[in-house]
């Protein structure tokens, strides 16, 4: 088996790199190797890297790497549909329903995320059901181009794909709502979000000489994808058609099914059964067992969750390999179990006086920072008032988890130097001058997407984002903007080839918040917009570099593969859009913490504080020399350093356990704290366990061919029973339905009525009524 990571659906976090889920094609049959080095798994170590494919006769007729030729057909049938009106059909309606889900559980929590996997199972009997339609002409128009194409499929999945998760900009304008009363038409938003979104596809469409089309930008995520287009299409593929048992579809009906009936207990009629902090309901009122044993505001040393959407919030445990599960784990073990109660017991920056896990902001008298009262009349910082009103303050677990994206940041870069550095060399050699490879050859048959298309979406864009910065008062000059874009352009390419290569990508949140921050502090819009358009452009080039990969191989015409992203990109942003304003209009008590149905916005609430602390206040007086957080500043450092030790150790104990250890994953698995807390690390690793090292080792034929599946149907269901439960028994008659009868029993209010629940500090307020220093 070779294993390989991908991206998570993103949800939004202030970390320093993208974490990436794991996920597994089977090829024992095409390819074996051995595994059980972390360079094995991560695709590091791939043919000798002093070897020129190109020169091997052997490879002429297909990928010159392993990997590829395990998963990817080295043929191509120009004849199959791909650009037909029911792919179209199908994809838009993805297009419309995917995002517009995600948005809606975005604001939620826990959320559940419907990820492209759904979509691409779902696809397939979709799209053979459309095939029975009669093959008649209407209007010169064929109702039935013929039986579904595995071309067809990988374009839809695409649509269904390339705008799923919700779109970064999005969080701007709630942030700007809930934190700045900044409300803005709808055409402010729709500019910001198309531009933040398509500016990206422009440069990834500009990089892909250098990012696609080389056979040495292999971008193994991609390889899953297309070993299960395969399985779909080919039931013989990887041997998977002779395993026996109940279809694929059959078991996804059933478990989405129990997903969707269960959820009902956790979700509505028993929500203990979700926040299960058992401890905490034999002593509600200790603070010390509420803070270790709490779910809330503690530290989830009570283990259990019934709540698949708990457990899958970090993204789902059946689609991460058990060796990243352990160094998440280890990670989160090490920095939130033994040193964060470290700090706080001993009363680092203060913390006895805060809760020690919440995802918000405190002053120095405990309560929840109010940073309008240190905002001018159009939202910039009033120093003075900022120097009589408190200092910002982080609950401990908050603040270790901003030292920990520091030190992610330095610690991808090192280890990807010392891990993968050759490979790197070379194949970035080799993507300038390298001949193409069979699936190169199969492409050049189809015409090329002019680079005048991406010049016109490109300035299409940049008009769209200086007309909306303009236009309305966001303090944020257009020499800003295009510096934003430059830092953008810089790094895509080589962050491209880097995650191509060993499919870790290097964030440049933090360090266009500490550019922004430094440069023009006192300015939180222009602080999230620079962030937005420095790093969010990246990303977006590399998502979209990546989804040009995969159309390569799986040889989908590059035409049609551009319209489909685009339009698709247009759809699933403005759908966002209207249902994140739908929502702000029409739910009560959105993004507060006590919003009965969960729609407390966690993820709003972190990009919230982040623009007080590097927008507002900025990081001169956060963590410069003589601020209370200076010492997260080291963690660059210790970023820096800490791969070094497991790299010399396996270099001196090659056949050890020190192989396992990756220091990126350690360091960025827990970035998703906040929102994230401990109920939903630990239940995952206890799940991850189970299912990736219990089950796969001692029943591989199961696992193979359900465990995706199985992830995928759960996500589905509990999506399905969130929507009922909300629409049908929880939004009409302002909520108040069952409210007096059977929803205020004992188990949806006893993980209310405790010191976990309702965040208590270990320590009053001193004496003098504040905590902290006397000045800043």
């Amino acid at each position: 088996m070779v294993e390989y990571l991908d991206q998570i659906d993103e949800k939004k976090s202030d970390s320093g790199i993208q974490v990436h889920d794991a996920k597994t094609f089977d090829a024992e049959q095409a390819y074996e190797k051995p595994s059980g080095n972390i360079e094995d798994i991560t695709g590091a170590e791939f043919d000798d890297p002093n070897l020129d494919p190109t020169a091997i006769g052997d490879y002429e007729d297909d990928s010159p790497y392993p990997e590829v030729r395990a998963a990817v057909a080295n043929t191509d049938d120009p004849t199959i549909p791909v650009n037909t009106w029911r792919g179209w059909i199908i994809g838009i309606v993805w297009a419309i329903l995917i995002p517009g889900l995600n948005q809606f559980f975005f604001f939620r929590y826990p959320s559940v995320t419907i990820g492209p996997l759904v979509a691409q199972l779902l696809s397939f009997p979709i799209g053979r059901a459309f095939a029975l339609l009669p093959d008649v002409r209407i209007l010169g128009f064929r109702l039935n181009p013929g039986p579904f194409s595995i071309k067809e499929h990988v374009l839809i999945t695409i649509m269904a794909s390339v705008g799923a998760g919700s779109a970064y900009a999005t969080d701007v304008v709630a942030v700007q709502r809930v934190f700045y009363n900044q409300t803005w038409n709808f055409g402010y938003q729709w500019l910001i979000t198309m531009s933040t979104q398509l500016i990206g596809f422009s440069i990834g469409g500009i990089a892909r000489r250098f990012l696609v089309s080389p056979p040495s930008m292999i971008w193994p995520a991609n390889l899953v994808y297309c070993a299960l287009f395969n399985t779909l299409h080919h039931s013989e593929y990887a041997g998977i058609g002779h395993r026996g048992g109940i279809s694929r579809e059959r078991f996804f009906a059933f478990a989405c099914l129990a997903s969707f009936l269960w959820y009902f207990l956790p979700g509505y009629l028993f929500s203990a059964l979700s926040y299960f902090s058992w401890v905490c309901w034999i002593a509600p009122n200790n603070i010390v067992v509420n803070q270790l044993f709490g779910v809330v505001h503690g530290l989830g040393g009570s283990l259990l969750t019934f709540d698949w959407s708990q457990i899958a919030y970090i993204g789902s445990p059946l689609a991460t390999p058990w060796w990243a599960e352990a160094n998440v784990a280890a990670g989160f073990f090490f920095f939130f179990w033994f040193l964060t109660p470290v700090l706080y017991y001993t009363n680092t920056w203060d913390s006895k006086y805060m809760t020690i896990s919440s995802r918000t902001s405190y002053d120095h008298f405990g309560k929840p920072y109010n940073v309008t009262r240190i905002l001018n009349p159009d939202a910039t910082l009033n120093l003075q008032a900022y120097k009589e009103y408190s200092p910002l303050f982080l609950s401990t677990v908050f603040a270790l988890s901003y030292g920990l994206s520091f030190a992610s940041i330095t610690a991808t870069v090192v280890h990807a130097f010392l891990y993968f550095r050759k490979q790197i060399w070379t194949q970035a050699k080799r993507s300038l001058s390298e001949q193409p490879d069979i699936h190169a050859r199969l492409m050049s048959r189809y015409k090329e997407v002019p680079e005048w298309w991406y010049g016109i979406i490109f300035i299409t864009m940049f008009t769209f984002a200086v007309v909306s910065l303009e236009v309305w008062d966001t303090k944020f000059p257009i020499y800003a903007f295009v510096v934003s874009l430059l830092i953008a352009f810089i790094y895509s390419i080589p962050i491209g080839m880097i995650q191509a290569i060993t499919n870790q990508q290097v964030g440049l949140n933090v360090i266009t918040e500490l550019i922004i921050g430094y440069w023009m502090p006192g300015r939180p819009l222009a602080m999230m917009l620079f962030k937005t358009f420095g790093y969010i452009t990246m990303a977006q080039a590399l998502t979209f570099a990546s989804d040009m990969k995969l159309g390569h191989y799986m040889k989908i015409p590059p035409r049609p593969m551009f319209w489909a992203q685009v339009i698709a990109t247009v759809i699933a942003g403005t759908v966002q859009l209207g249902v994140q304003s739908w929502m702000f209009t029409n739910i009560p008590g959105m993004c507060e913490d006590d919003q009965p149905n969960g729609f407390i916005c966690p993820s709003t609430q972190v990009f919230g504080t982040a623009s007080i602390i590097w927008g507002v206040i900025g990081p001169a007086l956060q963590f410069s020399k003589g601020q209370v957080y200076y010492a997260l500043s080291f963690f660059f450092l210790i970023g820096a350093i800490a791969p070094v030790i497991p790299y010399l150790l396996t270099k001196r104990y090659p056949t050890s356990w020190f192989k396992y250890i990756n220091l990126p994953v350690i360091f960025n698995g827990t970035g998703l704290i906040p929102p994230a807390s401990a109920i939903n690390y630990v239940p995952w690793t206890i799940v991850g366990f189970i299912f990736q090292y219990i089950i796969r080792r001692r029943h591989f034929a199961w696992w193979a061919k359900y465990n995706y599946v199985l992830s995928a149907a759960l996500d589905s269901g509990v999506a399905l029973s969130v929507i009922f439960i909300f629409f049908c028994l929880q939004y009409p008659k302002n909520g108040t339905i069952g409210e007096n009868n059977i929803l205020s029993w004992w188990g949806n209010t006893v993980w209310t009525v405790n010191a976990d629940a309702h965040g208590k500090p270990l320590w009053p307020l001193p004496e003098k009524g504040y905590f902290g220093p006397d000045s800043w």
